[in-house]
C-alpha cells in the first residue's frame, strides 16, 4: 500500500469514527453537518490566507473561547459541526478531535479561574462565544463535544440512550453514508439548510432578487465536498424529488451561472472568476455540480457565510 496510501486510510478511518460519533450524538431534526480536517488543510501552502478569509465568525468565536482552556487551532485535528433549528434560533454544536486531555483542560481552567459546571453529570467548561455561551465537555482524551448548555445537555442525554439519535433519521443517515469522508471538507444539508448553503456560496448573488427557498424547494438534500491537491475541487450532489424537478433545478442553475458571470465582471473587474468552470450534469433525479479552481483564484472569492 505504501506510506501515502496508509496515511490516507488512517485519515479516512478517523473521519468515519467521527461520523459514527455524530450519528449517535446529534438529535433528529439536524438539518446540516459539516466536517473539516484542519490537520490536512494546514499542509496547504495557502492555508493561513484561506483560513483567515473563510473561517466563519461562529468558529472564530469558539476558537477564541477554547483558547482560554489551552486548545489552540493548531491542536485541532478534526471538527464536525451540526445545525439544528431551535426556538427562533439555529443551535450549532459539534465534535472535535485533537491533542488535548481532560486533565490538561481541568488544570488550565483552574489556573484561569474558570469553574467547571455540571452538565448531565459531566464537568463542562462554559465560556462566552460571540453572541452566546458555548460549553465544552471532554468525552475522552482527544475527543470533545461542544454546544450551548441546553444543547450539550440534550446531546449527552442522546449519548446516554435517554433520547433518540440522528441515526434514526433515515434520509439524513443515507446522505451521510454517501458522503466522501476521505475529503478534508465535506457536508450534508437538508430542508432549509439547502437554499441557505447555496445563497452563501454562490458569489455575485447579492443583488439578485430571488426566492431561494422556492427555487430549491424540489431539492431534498445535498452532499458536498472539497478536495485539495494542486487545485481546489468542489463537488455538489443534489437529490431532487423526481426527474422533472431535477431538470427544472438544472435550468435554474444554468440561469444562475449566467447571472453570476455577469455580476462577477461588474463587481470584480479584472479578477479571475473561480466559478467560471462550473460543470452541471443531471442523472435522473440527481443533479451534480463540479468546480475546479486554483488557490490564487479562490482567494479572490469571499463567501457570505458558507462553511465554518
Amino acid at each position: 500500500m505504501g506510506l501515502v496510501g496508509g496515511l490516507a486510510c488512517l485519515a479516512s478511518a478517523a473521519a468515519q469514527d467521527l461520523v459514527k460519533e455524530s450519528l449517535t450524538t446529534f438529535a433528529p431534526g439536524t438539518i446540516r453537518v459539516e466536517y473539516a480536517r484542519p490537520a490536512k488543510l494546514r499542509t496547504l501552502p495557502d492555508y493561513e490566507a484561506l483560513r483567515q478569509r473563510y473561517v466563519g465568525p461562529r468558529l472564530k468565536a469558539l476558537e477564541g473561547s477554547f483558547a482560554q482552556l489551552g486548545m489552540r487551532e493548531s491542536d485541532v485535528d478534526e471538527i464536525l459541526l451540526a445545525w439544528r433549528p431551535g426556538d427562533g434560533t439555529m443551535d450549532v454544536a459539534g465534535l472535535v478531535t485533537g491533542r488535548f486531555t481532560a486533565q490538561t483542560f481541568a488544570e488550565r481552567a483552574m489556573a484561569h479561574g474558570i469553574p467547571a459546571s455540571d452538565v448531565a453529570d459531566q464537568p463542562a467548561y462554559c465560556l462566552e462565544a460571540g453572541a452566546g455561551t458555548a460549553c465544552l465537555v471532554v468525552l475522552r482524551d482527544s475527543l470533545g463535544l461542544f454546544g450551548s448548555p441546553p444543547g450539550l445537555r440534550a446531546m449527552l442525554g442522546i449519548r446516554g440512550g435517554q433520547e433518540p439519535s440522528l441515526s434514526t433519521d433515515e434520509r439524513f443517515s443515507k446522505l451521510v453514508g454517501e458522503a466522501p469522508t476521505e475529503a478534508p471538507v465535506w457536508g450534508v444539508a437538508v430542508g432549509e439548510a439547502v437554499p441557505d448553503w447555496f445563497r452563501a456560496w454562490l458569489p455575485g448573488q447579492g443583488n439578485l432578487q430571488m426566492d431561494w427557498s422556492k427555487a430549491f424547494q424540489s431539492v431534498e438534500g445535498i452532499i458536498y465536498s472539497v478536495e485539495t491537491a494542486d487545485n481546489v475541487r468542489l463537488d455538489v450532489k443534489m437529490d431532487c424529488t423526481n426527474d422533472q424537478s431535477a431538470e427544472s433545478a438544472r435550468q435554474v442553475f444554468e440561469g444562475l451561472r449566467m447571472f453570476q458571470e455577469m455580476a462577477w465582471q461588474n463587481m470584480n473587474p479584472g479578477k479571475p472568476n473561480p466559478f467560471r468552470g462550473v460543470e452541471i450534469a443531471r442523472d435522473g433525479r440527481r443533479l451534480s455540480l463540479r468546480m475546479t479552481t486554483s488557490y490564487a483564484d479562490l482567494q479572490g472569492f469571499n463567501p457570505s457565510g458558507g462553511g465554518f
